[in-house]
């Protein structure tokens, strides 16, 4: 899940990283009433779950109250588009009143998972405000990791970090506190991800979180009742919140294929094998191992709601949901909401037999495959 600017800041102070003083705003009004009370410059930040808003023309500086009310007038409402949005961008629909720091250094701060390690790693760069990407691209030297263990960061790894991009003096101290910080509230807050970019030395001695961006573990919001209220369902894909309703796993894709599938790594190697014959899927679903006749009904229904899907695969190696139960599910939906485009079924696993007994019974037009590479074959074909 991910959370807005704002609210990322807001976790992270509770936590003790430093942030500039900030009031959010929905109305060019609300906004300039927010710069009266922080007073002097501030900058006003257009809120989207997507970075590069700064290039997309989503942050601008502001010098007095006035100026801040015709800056935001501008920005809320607008199609912001980046290169994390996408050609259709995002309409802004609250901005960050924030107030401006002098800023003497900036600094790349970043937590995510190191899939090849099994921990997360801390990540730092003296180059901050690039794009991490183009740093570890053209000088990936220039990027200093610390692997953390059992949750903890230690402070003197801290302290490497810190040294290791140059920070010394009166500022080191309060850099090394922000840095142990910032990896307690990844921790703590079950997070995927945590990105300050750019993290900056002041003028005046403050060490600060001018921006930041957090993604939590969906998992693991049942822990968190206040994180998973944060949650936006606006800035999301509207199917991937229904399927989330619906207690199904879902990412819309940009191919013509459907897929259906039980388990996360055959749903991967669905995709592959429907690359592999020449044809794109059009979505990642997962029904899980338990789904019922209902959660398969609303499957194909959010399959069926992108209106490039022009045959749906359903791959399901029977176990915790039998073949059977899968097949009653598919002849059910398939009635219900008048699913036009071929289906393509490959169905293997406990009670297949009963289950491919329904599907012939039903006298409905299904293509039933021996083997996955076929099936994948007949689906990118009838999707042609």
């Amino acid at each position: 899940m991910k959370v807005h600017e704002y609210q990322a800041k807001e976790v992270l102070r509770a936590y003790g990283v430093p942030t500039p003083r900030g009031i959010v705003a929905g109305t060019a009004t609300e906004a300039r009433a927010a710069a009266e009370q922080l007073g002097g410059k501030v900058v006003v930040k257009a809120q989207i779950h997507a970075g590069g808003r700064g290039k997309g023309g989503g942050v601008k500086l502001a010098s007095q109250a006035d100026e801040v009310y015709v800056r935001a007038r501008s920005i809320l409402g607008m199609n912001l588009v980046t290169h994390q949005t996408g050609p259709e961008g995002r309409e802004v629909k609250r901005v960050l009143i924030e107030e401006q720091v002098p800023i003497a250094r900036e600094i790349y701060l970043g937590i995510t998972l190191d899939r090849s390690l099994g921990k997360p790693v801390f990540m730092a760069s003296a180059e901050g405000g690039m794009e991490i990407e183009d740093v570890a691209s053209e000088n990936p030297d220039a990027i200093l990791k610390e692997v953390i263990s059992r949750g903890r960061l230690h402070t003197f790894q801290a302290r490497r970090l810190a040294l290791g991009m140059g920070i010394r003096g009166d500022i080191l101290a309060p850099t090394v506190r922000a840095i142990g910080s910032l990896a307690r509230a990844y921790d703590e807050s079950d997070a995927t991800l945590v990105e300050i970019n750019p993290f900056v030395l002041t003028h005046d001695g403050r060490a600060v979180a001018l921006d930041a961006k957090m993604d939590i573990d969906d998992n693991a919001l049942f822990r968190h009742p206040d994180l998973a209220a944060l949650r936006d369902s606006a800035e999301e894909e509207p199917l991937e919140t229904d399927a989330i309703n619906h207690g199904l796993n879902y990412i819309k894709l940009d191919g013509n294929v459907g897929c259906m599938v039980n388990g996360a790594g055959l749903a991967m190697a669905t995709m592959d094998i429907i690359q592999y014959a020449g044809g794109m899927p059009a979505n990642f679903l997962d029904v899980g191992g338990g789904a019922d006749k209902g959660q398969i009904k609303n499957g194909f229904r959010i399959i069926l709601s992108d209106p490039n899907v022009k045959a749906i695969l359903v791959n399901i190696f029977g176990g915790i949901l039998k073949v059977d139960v899968l097949a009653a599910g598919i002849v059910a939906a398939t009635q219900e909401l008048n699913i036009a485009v071929p289906l393509v079924l490959r169905l293997e696993g406990t009670n297949v037999e009963q289950g491919r007994a329904i599907l012939a019974e039903s006298g409905l037009d299904f293509i039933v495959a021996g083997d996955m590479k076929e099936a994948a074959e007949q689906a990118v074909a009838r999707a042609a």
